[in-house]
């Protein structure tokens, strides 16, 4: 008799505090990045890149990472990640702890990036999570297990964002780095504790035949399988235009989230002349509403009917009211329920574009997951720039003007939110008919 590790449940913890470690690295210089500003004369645009840096490598990762769950279950690729993020921040935190801020200048601007890409290797554990989680978990309840996995996941931006300010004030940069680095190697340390591969990976590690083992991962409840290697995912997944769709929709939300809440405390500090403190307070607002309400968003694309499709919809409408407010928000009051109507619309739409991917490509979850979630993400290191841009080219008044790029991004993905819906209904429409004619056959038959 086979002896298994874990259950679903556990998958589930096990991944979810993993990410969660991991993905605070979007928060890494939101805080912070005011500091390094002054200490290395940077421009906006300079400054947009340095608080978007860890999003590229957490966002191009995800791709390769990702397809790595379809051969190996998720373990191995996610502990991986996590080591290269403690490299990144250990490494930060040597050049903080003995440079800044007297010897901290330009020229180590290059090293700085280099931390950051490093570090925020572990925002890519969310593909891997959540291949990883989805393997686990029958298609019923894969809506609301994902929706939890990122939701909690998702809150570690607003936590950090919130708990930063007020180390830097009270334990200074290099101690607050030393906490954050510490948190880290727990949450690696955990992960290494409780996170498993789903039972079908159990057994093809063992040794166990293809078949034999999916059959035997069958009879346990286990309903999705990889359809390949690492490579084939990739490309099955690459060939199907709905994984583009999801991609365009999750640029849009996800990434767009990342987006915010690295950029946020600079909004608020340098449009709104707020406080360190008080920006840090309206940014994790901004951050723990999206990651709390992805889990109602889960929930919404498993009950209702066409859940996924409508409910990217009504996401992508509210955060584009929120987008509308925040070009036009020229006072504090009328900013604050902007940025709370586009966290609210990214929550929704985020759970609704991660219960699509698998019905989307049910043979290539793994690599549907690392071109939406990579690609997606990369929203996260695409907009700041462009909203440090809008900064540098209009002054002060770009800090408004540059939430336009949100309201044409909702527009497009909207558009193909509404592809997606057709082409499934027509699917429906064309299965039933083939469904019906052997019927209609067998009855014209037997009346001639």
């Amino acid at each position: 008799m086979q002896e298994f590790k874990g259950n679903p449940q556990r998958g589930l913890i096990g991944a979810t505090a993993g990410f969660f470690v991991g993905f605070a690295a979007v928060a890494l210089f939101g805080s912070t990045a005011s500091g390094f500003r002054e200490a290395m004369s940077l421009s906006p645009l300079q400054v947009g890149f340095l608080i978007a840096m860890p999003s590229l490598s957490g966002a191009l990762l995800r791709i390769p990472f990702s397809a790595w769950v379809d051969t190996s279950g998720g373990r191995k690729p996610f502990l991986t990640l996590l080591g290269l993020s403690i490299c990144g921040m250990a490494g930060l935190l040597t050049v903080v702890a003995l440079l800044y801020p007297s010897q901290v200048s330009a020229g180590m601007y290059p090293v700085i990036l280099l931390l950051a890409l490093l570090s925020g290797c572990g925002i890519a554990a969310f593909s891997v999570g959540a291949g990883q989680v989805a393997y686990w978990y029958p298609k019923a309840g894969q809506g609301l297990a994902l929706a939890l996995f990122a939701g909690i996941g998702n809150l570690a931006p607003g936590v950090f964002s919130l708990l930063i300010p007020f180390a830097l004030v009270y334990l200074g940069l290099a101690w607050s780095y030393a906490c954050w680095l510490a948190l880290l190697l727990v949450g690696t340390a955990f992960y290494w504790y409780a996170g498993t591969n789903a039972w079908y990976f159990q057994l093809r590690q063992k040794g166990v035949g293809r078949e034999e083992a999916q059959a035997a991962a069958r009879s346990m409840g286990q309903e999705l399988f990889p359809g390949g290697g690492m490579k084939q995912s990739l490309v099955q997944s690459g060939r199907n235009w709905q994984t583009w769709a999801l991609v365009l929709m999750y640029f849009t939300t996800f990434g767009g989230f990342i987006a915010l809440t690295a950029w946020f405390p600079t909004y608020w500090t340098q449009f709104f002349s707020l406080t360190p403190i008080h920006a840090g307070m309206l940014t994790a607002l901004f951050s723990l509403l999206t990651s709390s309400i992805r889990i109602a968003g889960g929930v919404m694309s498993d009950r209702l009917r066409e859940g996924g499709e409508n409910t990217a919809v009504l996401g992508l409408l509210i955060m584009m009211a929120g987008a509308l407010v925040m070009v036009n928000a020229n006072h504090y009051e009328l900013a604050i329920p902007g940025s709370v109507l586009l966290g609210s619309g990214m929550g929704i739409s985020n759970a609704a574009v991660f219960k699509l991917a698998p019905q989307a490509v049910p043979q290539a979850v793994g690599g549907a997951v690392g071109w939406i979630g990579g690609l997606g993400a990369l929203g996260g290191f695409v907009i700041p720039p462009a909203m440090g841009f809008a900064v540098s080219d209009l002054g002060e008044r770009g800090y408004a003007i540059g939430f336009i790029v949100f309201i044409y991004l909702c527009l497009a993905s909207m558009t193909a939110a509404w592809f997606l819906k057709y082409f499934d209904a027509n699917s429906e429409r064309h299965q039933e008919e083939r469904e019906c004619e052997p019927a209609k056959g067998r009855q014209s038959g037997g009346a001639a």
